[in-house]
């Protein structure tokens, strides 16, 4: 068994440029992160600053130029491809703006694939997704498709989908970006309690400041720079 960290996420020294014609685009420079468990903090920043190439590479999605990322201890990157996809399939969940949820699967179905991708038994699978479906208020829709569910339905399914397997954290960028100001306070409204509830940490991607008041910790990225404010 690898040794688990206290720390859920630590990031360490992380720069990334990117080239834009024949200009290179610094957007992180050296940032440091501790995330431990069951925090939650917000992310903001103006549009271009870095914040969604900063949460793919706490997530492993994305590489760094320099510094390193480890995930309960474990360095990211000096793991192998299948080895740390597996362990974002196992400690991390992430939720976008966009639901991404698969159109011709049922709301259930949907939930319980990353169960089923673990190799976790398919009854097992359908009953941790029914009962955080239902904690979702999504009880009823069990077997309804993404195309029958109405957008906060859907970001609701997506908040479900990333907390099924308990993981150590979950990434959200802009999840409540898409929907209309009562139903994204709903929906991060549940995403709060069942980030308490489950007690995992929450990196949480905004441009509302509303929703960024109500985590543990914000923090503002600002030319490369991350501050806590």
């Amino acid at each position: 068994m690898s040794k688990h960290s206290d720390l859920v996420i630590e990031a360490k020294g992380i720069s990334r440029g990117f080239r834009q014609g024949s200009k290179r685009v610094q957007v992180l420079n050296d940032v440091n992160l501790q995330v431990p468990g069951g925090t939650s903090m917000a992310i903001v920043g103006a549009s271009g600053a870095g914040k969604s190439t900063l949460l793919h590479i706490l997530g492993g999605l994305d590489k760094p130029d320099e510094g390193e990322v480890l995930v309960d201890g474990q360095s990211l990157w000096e793991m192998s491809d299948s080895e740390r996809s597996d362990l974002r399939n196992s400690r991390l969940g992430f939720i976008y703006q966009f639901h991404h949820l698969l159109p011709e699967f049922t709301a259930l179905e949907n939930v319980a694939m990353p169960l089923l991708i673990r190799g976790k038994p398919a009854s097992t699978a359908t009953r941790q997704a029914s009962d955080l479906l239902e904690k979702v208020g999504l009880g009823q829709r069990l077997d309804h498709k993404p195309g029958e569910l109405s957008g906060g339905e859907r970001q609701r399914a997506a908040v479900a989908r990333a907390l099924v397997g308990n993981p150590g954290c979950v990434l959200g960028d802009e999840p409540t970006g898409n929907l209309d100001e009562r139903t994204a306070n709903q929906v991060f409204s549940q995403l709060l309690e069942l980030n308490t509830e489950l007690n995992t940490s929450l990196i949480l991607v905004t441009h509302d400041m509303g929703l960024a008041a109500r985590m543990n910790q914000r923090f503002e990225l600002h030319l490369g720079s991350l501050q806590a404010f």
